[in-house]
């Protein structure tokens, strides 16, 4: 999670920091930050903090996640070994029955008898009824509490760039960037609600995606990375944030691209299961062929 200075936290979901870079050679230490006024709110509570703000919201959401999940699993397994020792426990019980007839008629029964056919239909009703109740068992879920591993200090490049007397880098860049990603995420959400979804902006919350969006007829979550770009663009650049939540989420994710052909036209595109691996250790981005994605795009749907 993170812990601003307004204190307000909110859960960045997978790896964030993926996305940052250390401290150069030259740039303050970090002793030399953590000294500065606009640094003086990072005091001893914040792990605090960041363990009150888990238990109240996070792990609830967790806890419930995992309960549904492992509910599903549980009485899918309750079924199959409910249905596989009950049919074993009618056939033997039947088999008892015939080598108890014969048994009575005179009959040697052979190898097996009347009682050795009955202990094993006893035994596998004793085990049908443990694993019954292993099976309840399994359903009394609870969240141990939260632990905090590690943590780290923010820095935006804005106030590097300050301290060392710099303009902010590429900021004319940035703005541009930005106002084209805006202008991409509202034409995927306009898309979405054209299709009877209910789409949500997550684009400041640094999630790994751009727009949450609800299917009202699977009732799934969709998680869209919007990409906007002109359309004599040669690639496209995502972030290792980005290809690690389509791995984590390949069902639900889905990388959405607005092909820009000027100021009123463009094309969307829907890309499944975009990525195919991880990138490298130590890769921030990984730049794609713009024409071989929006080739495997499809009409969005």
């Amino acid at each position: 999670m993170e812990l601003g200075r307004d204190g307000a936290a909110r859960e960045l979901h997978y790896a964030p920091y993926l996305d940052y870079r250390p401290l150069a050679d030259g740039e303050p230490t970090a002793d030399e930050l953590l000294a500065l006024p606009e640094c003086a709110w990072i005091a001893h509570d914040v792990e605090q903090q960041a363990i009150e703000h888990a238990i109240e919201t996070l792990v609830p959401e967790h806890l419930s996640e995992v309960k549904e999940r492992r509910s599903a699993w549980i009485e899918k397994t309750h079924m199959a070994v409910k249905d596989r020792l009950t049919k074993e426990i009618a056939y033997w019980d039947h088999r008892a029955s015939e080598l108890e007839r014969q048994e009575n008629a005179g009959k040697s029964p052979g190898r097996l008898n009347s009682q050795e056919a009955r202990r094993r239909a006893d035994d596998l009703q004793a085990r049908l009824s443990r694993r019954m109740e292993e099976l309840e068992d399994e359903k009394q879920i609870a969240a141990a509490a939260p632990v905090v591993l590690g943590g780290l200090v923010v820095i935006p490049a804005g106030l590097l760039a300050r301290l060392a007397g710099a303009p902010t880098p590429n900021s004319q860049q940035a703005r541009d960037t930005q106002a084209s990603a805006a202008r991409a995420r509202a034409v995927i959400m306009e898309q979405e609600r054209r299709l009877g979804n209910q789409p949500v902006d997550r684009e400041t919350e640094k999630l790994g995606y751009d727009i949450e969006s609800f299917d009202p007829k699977s009732g799934r979550l969709r998680f869209i990375e919007v990409k906007g770009r002109i359309s004599d663009a040669d690639t496209l650049t995502v972030t290792r944030n980005e290809i690690l939540y389509s791995l984590n989420k390949p069902d639900d994710y889905i990388l959405a691209i607005v092909e820009f052909l000027d100021e009123q036209r463009h094309n969307v595109y829907y890309v499944r299961r975009p990525f195919q691996r991880e990138p490298d250790f130590g890769v921030t981005s990984v730049n794609y062929n713009f024409r071989e994605l929006i080739e495997r795009g499809e009409a969005p749907r």
